[in-house]
Protein backbone atom coordinates (compact mmCIF):
# COMPACT_ATOMS: atom_id res chain seq x y z
CA UNK A 1 0.00 0.00 0.00
CA UNK A 2 1.43 3.81 -0.96
CA UNK A 3 1.83 5.90 1.79
CA UNK A 4 1.25 9.56 1.50
CA UNK A 5 3.26 11.72 3.12
CA UNK A 6 3.63 15.80 3.17
CA UNK A 7 6.17 18.56 4.16
CA UNK A 8 4.99 19.06 7.94
CA UNK A 9 6.07 16.99 10.57
CA UNK A 10 5.71 17.37 14.24
CA UNK A 11 3.76 19.72 16.28
CA UNK A 12 3.14 21.31 13.08
CA UNK A 13 1.44 18.95 11.46
CA UNK A 14 -0.67 17.98 14.64
CA UNK A 15 -1.88 21.48 14.59
CA UNK A 16 -2.76 22.12 11.23
CA UNK A 17 -4.28 18.30 11.60
CA UNK A 18 -6.65 19.49 14.01
CA UNK A 19 -7.35 22.55 12.10
CA UNK A 20 -8.17 20.89 8.71
CA UNK A 21 -10.12 18.40 10.52
CA UNK A 22 -12.07 20.85 12.47
CA UNK A 23 -12.95 22.76 9.00
CA UNK A 24 -14.17 19.47 7.67
CA UNK A 25 -16.30 18.43 9.96
CA UNK A 26 -17.82 22.23 10.32
CA UNK A 27 -18.14 22.58 6.68
CA UNK A 28 -19.70 19.10 6.21
CA UNK A 29 -22.09 19.28 8.72
CA UNK A 30 -23.09 22.90 7.60
CA UNK A 31 -23.86 21.79 4.03
CA UNK A 32 -26.44 19.02 5.93
CA UNK A 33 -28.28 21.55 8.01
CA UNK A 34 -28.74 23.94 5.25
CA UNK A 35 -30.09 21.15 2.75
CA UNK A 36 -32.56 19.72 6.13
CA UNK A 37 -33.14 23.69 6.49
CA UNK A 38 -34.08 23.39 3.07
CA UNK A 39 -36.17 21.11 2.71
CA UNK A 40 -38.52 22.02 5.74
CA UNK A 41 -38.87 25.51 4.85
CA UNK A 42 -41.77 27.74 5.31
CA UNK A 43 -42.78 31.14 5.42
CA UNK A 44 -43.71 34.14 2.81
CA UNK A 45 -39.73 34.41 1.91
CA UNK A 46 -39.57 30.86 1.22
CA UNK A 47 -38.17 31.55 -2.53
CA UNK A 48 -35.59 33.41 -1.71
CA UNK A 49 -34.15 32.23 1.49
CA UNK A 50 -34.59 28.54 -0.31
CA UNK A 51 -32.06 29.71 -2.80
CA UNK A 52 -29.95 30.87 -0.52
CA UNK A 53 -29.11 27.70 1.75
CA UNK A 54 -28.60 25.88 -1.81
CA UNK A 55 -25.78 28.62 -1.85
CA UNK A 56 -24.74 28.02 1.54
CA UNK A 57 -24.79 24.23 0.85
CA UNK A 58 -22.72 24.55 -2.57
CA UNK A 59 -20.34 26.61 -0.80
CA UNK A 60 -19.80 24.18 2.08
CA UNK A 61 -19.27 21.33 -0.47
CA UNK A 62 -17.41 22.74 -2.56
CA UNK A 63 -14.67 24.11 0.54
CA UNK A 64 -15.35 21.06 2.18
CA UNK A 65 -13.63 18.86 -0.82
CA UNK A 66 -10.94 21.49 -1.20
CA UNK A 67 -9.83 20.92 2.66
CA UNK A 68 -10.05 17.36 2.69
CA UNK A 69 -7.67 17.45 -0.29
CA UNK A 70 -5.38 19.52 1.60
CA UNK A 71 -5.38 17.29 4.34
CA UNK A 72 -4.45 14.42 2.09
CA UNK A 73 -1.51 16.41 0.58
CA UNK A 74 -0.29 16.82 3.74
CA UNK A 75 -0.31 13.00 4.43
CA UNK A 76 -3.33 12.77 6.69
CA UNK A 77 -6.55 11.08 6.54
CA UNK A 78 -9.42 13.47 7.05
CA UNK A 79 -12.78 11.50 7.95
CA UNK A 80 -15.75 12.93 6.35
CA UNK A 81 -18.10 10.00 7.85
CA UNK A 82 -21.64 10.51 9.25
CA UNK A 83 -20.54 9.15 12.67
CA UNK A 84 -17.32 11.31 12.78
CA UNK A 85 -19.64 14.50 12.13
CA UNK A 86 -22.37 13.39 14.83
CA UNK A 87 -19.65 12.90 17.47
CA UNK A 88 -17.90 15.41 16.63
CA UNK A 89 -19.53 18.36 15.59
CA UNK A 90 -19.92 21.83 17.31
CA UNK A 91 -23.42 23.01 15.29
CA UNK A 92 -26.59 23.96 17.28
CA UNK A 93 -29.03 21.62 15.27
CA UNK A 94 -32.18 22.88 14.02
CA UNK A 95 -35.67 22.02 15.40
CA UNK A 96 -37.09 19.01 13.23
CA UNK A 97 -40.23 19.39 11.18
CA UNK A 98 -41.51 22.87 9.40
CA UNK A 99 -39.20 25.61 10.13
CA UNK A 100 -40.65 28.93 9.98
CA UNK A 101 -38.17 31.45 7.60
CA UNK A 102 -37.75 33.92 10.58
CA UNK A 103 -36.48 30.92 12.44
CA UNK A 104 -34.66 29.69 9.45
CA UNK A 105 -32.58 33.20 9.04
CA UNK A 106 -32.19 33.39 12.98
CA UNK A 107 -30.79 29.39 13.24
CA UNK A 108 -28.60 30.14 10.37
CA UNK A 109 -27.51 33.34 11.15
CA UNK A 110 -26.07 32.05 14.16
CA UNK A 111 -24.08 28.61 13.00
CA UNK A 112 -22.74 30.92 10.38
CA UNK A 113 -21.41 33.24 13.40
CA UNK A 114 -20.24 30.00 15.46
CA UNK A 115 -18.38 28.40 12.31
CA UNK A 116 -16.97 31.84 10.70
CA UNK A 117 -15.18 32.14 14.68
CA UNK A 118 -14.17 28.57 14.59
CA UNK A 119 -12.67 29.34 10.96
CA UNK A 120 -10.82 32.67 11.97
CA UNK A 121 -9.69 30.71 15.32
CA UNK A 122 -8.50 27.91 12.75
CA UNK A 123 -6.72 30.87 10.09
CA UNK A 124 -4.66 32.06 13.63
CA UNK A 125 -2.89 28.77 14.58
CA UNK A 126 -2.28 27.81 11.09
CA UNK A 127 -0.13 30.89 10.65
CA UNK A 128 2.88 29.77 11.31
CA UNK A 129 3.04 26.12 10.48
CA UNK A 130 1.52 25.98 7.47
CA UNK A 131 0.43 29.59 5.15
CA UNK A 132 -0.75 27.12 2.48
CA UNK A 133 -3.71 25.54 4.57
CA UNK A 134 -4.08 29.06 6.13
CA UNK A 135 -4.57 30.48 3.06
CA UNK A 136 -7.58 27.70 2.25
CA UNK A 137 -8.81 28.67 5.62
CA UNK A 138 -8.71 32.18 4.51
CA UNK A 139 -11.04 31.76 1.56
CA UNK A 140 -13.45 29.31 3.83
CA UNK A 141 -14.21 31.96 6.64
CA UNK A 142 -14.30 34.64 3.89
CA UNK A 143 -17.46 33.21 2.27
CA UNK A 144 -18.76 31.90 5.36
CA UNK A 145 -18.64 35.76 6.88
CA UNK A 146 -20.40 36.55 3.32
CA UNK A 147 -23.08 34.47 3.94
CA UNK A 148 -23.78 35.33 7.82
CA UNK A 149 -23.66 38.86 6.72
CA UNK A 150 -26.09 38.02 4.29
CA UNK A 151 -28.43 36.21 6.87
CA UNK A 152 -27.64 38.56 9.55
CA UNK A 153 -28.97 41.31 7.15
CA UNK A 154 -32.81 39.67 6.93
CA UNK A 155 -32.93 39.61 10.19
Amino acid sequence: MATITGPLSGDAKKTVATALQGALVDLLDLSLLAKQMHWNLTGPHFRQIHLQLDEVTALAREHADTIAERAVALGLNPDGRAATIAKSTKLSQPENGWIEDGKVVATMTDILEAVGKRMRERVAVTDEPDPVSQDLLIAVAQDIDKQHWMFQAQR
